[in-house]
């Protein structure tokens, strides 16, 4: 299993998109969907993360025949 450094990239993004739409939500006076925003932002970067860690104990979970 390699690290693949799209992985950053696409985490990076997300990060991006969510700052950018929290500040214009908050500049246009709408605090909670900025914090829904930001919220969703959190769920889909935990869902990759958590996904890459499933993988990485399936991996080493084979490798050990376990």
């Amino acid at each position: 299993m390699s690290f693949d450094v799209d992985i950053v990239f696409k985490i990076a993004a997300i990060g991006i998109i969510v700052a950018v739409l929290n500040q214009v939500l908050i500049r246009a006076g709408r605090e909670e969907q900025a914090m829904m925003t930001t919220l969703a932002g959190i769920i889909v970067v935990l869902v990759i993360i958590i996904q890459m860690i499933y993988d990485f104990f399936n991996a080493v979970k084979t490798m050990f025949q376990l």
